[in-house]
């Protein structure tokens, strides 16, 4: 569950006011507190920020996963607190944001983003997806370990779905993953994971008999 605090604001409002307990949003100027995640989210979350953190140290990339850096699109009063947001370190020089409010803007700083599906995956479907987009963010997953996102979005029947969508000439392509399917991501080639292990770590059983 999500709770909107229903007065419309400013970015720069939300910076100045947001404090340092909770996690906040801000979506079309309304400052949305965000519910403490359930064990099984976490466990995907960590999970995932744990074998990403490995492969960023194994290839030396110059990259980071910070706790609670906002993602602000270019327009509109908005700032996403991702699950697992991947920081490009060099590019932080150019975010006019970051210093002050830990917020990043640009797609050269964001190689990737992923959004662990909740009660508000409507947001992840539609809103996020639409904003990441046309930020730019090249690479964008959503874990729907529960499978309740809508089936156009995840099929019928509804099954636990990896959706990551590539940016191609400026728009996103999605590739699916279920069941024993290796992941292929294009921010990490050889991240060696199938969609079951993924979903295991949030206490998903799936059956792959036929």
């Amino acid at each position: 569950m999500i709770q909107a605090i229903h007065k419309l604001v400013t970015f720069e409002d939300f910076a100045a006011w947001r404090p340092e307990g909770g996690r906040y949003e801000l979506h079309d100027g309304v400052i949305v507190e965000m519910a403490q995640p359930v064990g099984d989210h976490e466990d995907v979350v960590g999970f995932l920020a744990l074998n990403i953190s490995i492969e960023i140290g194994r290839k030396k990339l110059p990259y980071f996963i910070p706790k609670t850096v906002l993602v602000k699109p270019f327009e509109g009063e908005s700032a996403y607190s991702p699950d697992i947001l991947i920081i490009n370190r060099p590019n932080l020089v150019n975010e006019p944001l970051w210093k002050k409010e830990s917020t990043v803007s640009q797609a050269t700083s964001i190689p990737l983003v992923i959004e662990v599906v909740s009660t508000n995956w409507r947001d992840d479907y539609y809103k996020k997806l639409a904003d990441y987009e046309a930020i730019g963010i090249p690479e964008y997953w959503i874990i729907d370990y529960a499978a309740i996102g809508a089936r156009k979005f995840i099929g019928n029947p509804k099954l636990p779905t990896i959706s990551i969508y590539q940016l191609i000439d400026g728009e996103y392509q999605v590739t699916q993953f279920k069941g024993d399917t290796h992941i292929v991501s294009p921010t990490f080639p050889e991240l060696n994971l199938t969609a079951e292990q993924i979903f295991q770590a949030g206490g998903v059983q799936i059956d792959l008999t036929p």
